[in-house]
């Protein structure tokens, strides 16, 4: 059985700090983040605004996905992020 997988991309308020996660359940992990309930380095600078995220069938995919986007230079994820959402607006409430 597959299971859906998500790749995301968080920054904090000033947009100048940027985090790629992997999960199964989007909403809920960025419910997560937004709450600071998994301490580390999200909960450390702040990152709770949701700018960018991309969904798998597979879980698998979305975590090589996420090494791919891991592995890029923080202008490939700017790029990606300025693609997806020019405005960098938080996307949390559109996935809820």
């Amino acid at each position: 059985m597959n299971k859906n997988g998500y790749v995301y991309i968080l920054t904090n308020k000033n947009n100048n700090v940027l985090y790629a996660g992997v999960t199964s359940n989007l909403a809920k992990r960025i419910y997560e983040h937004k709450n600071k309930i998994i301490k580390g380095f999200t909960s450390n600078y702040n990152l709770n605004k949701l700018v960018y995220y991309e969904v798998f069938e597979d879980i698998v995919d979305a975590i090589n996905r996420e090494k791919q986007i891991k592995a890029g230079s923080r202008k490939k994820k700017i790029e990606l992020i300025n693609t997806f959402n020019s405005d960098w607006n938080d996307l949390y409430n559109s996935i809820i």
